[in-house]
């Protein structure tokens, strides 16, 4: 029976390591926190998981909220003119329906089944000098902790990190009482309001400790007018800038967030990092090696909602690499073919959100503009966040794009 530590419990981790159980590897996971101080800690992230992540969940048996959280069908797109009216609003819809579940609530749930199923759950804050130790008595250590000092451990890949400072300043809340959106009141969709110039907000719904809710998401230019979050302790401070913000840049979606109140006192977040790229081999003093998991070795920004999708993306990955490895080493040269064998995904979400950072040239206003019009165009592009490779074929090149708009105008 071999031996796997996972450090860290969050989407990848947990994924991870409940599929090795299932596998009957003996695994032992470490967490800083207990699976109670999860569920009644602050929001973590935004997690709208697309279709092929949710598959994985379902591939092992661990979609334990799917019946009861919002089913997301479509993902609308909206631009606002100079006078904050909207100059391009549309809906495409989702081949295969979305969702997001509070990582409050499916990390602590997942959390109580490994150890249920009889996982080694250790409740402890690693230290590098602490894997310098376990990389001696376990066959693989896996660091899936994606902050911290442990992800000093991976160097950063310049040649795949175009950005040194953080590109948004983000600040998230969890709110009941939103009202639909009128323009499509028979089904959910997450909606992406673009600001040009000044940043982003993401509305969707989803699942949180107290029933269905709905999350309220801007992403700000750094120094511009939505970068006004940081330092704010006060709850409800940081759902009234939310609100502010929304009446001034966004009044399609104020109009029906006029009686919103949090979810609960740890609805909120507020926070900024570098989108980053690191090597995946983590060198400890004593000599081991250690594989870096999802967002440790492959950060993004959340403008194109793919943290989550990307890790359990990556978990998926991973849990066929350790299974058809068999008895063999986990050395170097498997944990950059393990790696490698993710990047195959990863660099397809890392480079359409590193461009949706920037200013969009004018071949991609033409694309987002043209969906207004074209079902079939706003549907593809709704559908690359499940599989953001597709956004080669028509996205970043102009004459690719040029000629995709033609096949489907029949011009």
């Amino acid at each position: 029976m071999r031996k796997i530590l996972i450090v860290g419990a969050g989407q990848s981790g947990l994924q991870l390591a409940l599929g090795l159980q299932s596998q009957g590897y003996e695994v032992t996971l470490m967490s800083n926190r207990t699976a109670d101080e999860i569920r009644s800690g602050r929001v973590m992230s935004t997690q709208c998981m697309f279709d092929t992540a949710l598959q994985h969940e379902r591939d092992l048996g661990i979609n334990f909220w799917e019946s009861q959280a919002p089913r997301i069908e479509g993902l609308g797109v909206s631009v606002a003119a100079p006078d904050a009216s909207r100059a391009i609003d549309w809906v495409g819809r989702l081949d295969g329906f979305a969702q997001s579940v509070d990582q409050r609530v499916k990390m602590a749930g997942w959390m109580e089944t490994f150890a249920q199923r009889g996982g080694q759950l250790v409740i402890h804050g690693a230290a590098v000098s602490d894997l310098d130790f376990f990389s001696r008595t376990y066959d693989l250590v896996l660091v899936s902790a994606g902050k911290g000092e442990l992800v000093s451990m991976f160097g950063r890949d310049a040649a795949r990190s175009p950005y040194s400072e953080p590109q948004r300043a983000l600040a998230v809340a969890y709110v009941h009482g939103l009202g639909p959106r009128p323009e499509h009141p028979d089904f959910d969709a997450v909606r992406c309001n673009l600001v040009p110039g000044v940043g982003e907000l993401f509305v969707m719904p989803t699942l949180t400790t107290s029933g269905r809710a709905d999350i309220l998401f801007w992403e700000g230019v750094p120094g511009g007018p939505l970068d006004v979050f940081q330092g704010v302790k006060d709850p409800s401070e940081h759902l009234s800038l939310t609100l502010e913000l929304m009446e001034k840049f966004t009044p399609w979606e104020y109009a029906r967030a006029t009686k919103v109140e949090l979810t609960d006192a740890n609805g909120t977040l507020a926070g900024r990092y570098a989108p980053t790229v690191r090597n995946p081999i983590g060198r400890l003093p004593g000599g081991g090696l250690v594989l870096g998991v999802a967002d440790v070795v492959v950060a993004n920004d959340p403008i194109t909602g793919q943290g989550s999708n990307s890790a359990s993306k990556c978990a998926a990955a991973y849990l066929t690499s350790i299974v058809e490895n068999g008895d063999k080493p986990f050395d170097e040269a498997w944990m950059q073919a393990t790696f490698d064998r993710y990047w195959d995904t990863a660099q397809h979400v890392t480079k359409w959100t590193n461009a949706m950072l920037g200013v969009p040239p004018e071949h991609v206003l033409n694309l987002i503009g043209a969906a207004g019009q074209l079902q079939p165009v706003a549907d593809r592009f709704a559908n690359g966040f499940d599989n953001p490779a597709d956004f080669e074929n028509f996205f970043f090149d102009p004459e690719k794009t040029s000629a995709y708009l033609a096949e489907v105008t029949g011009g």
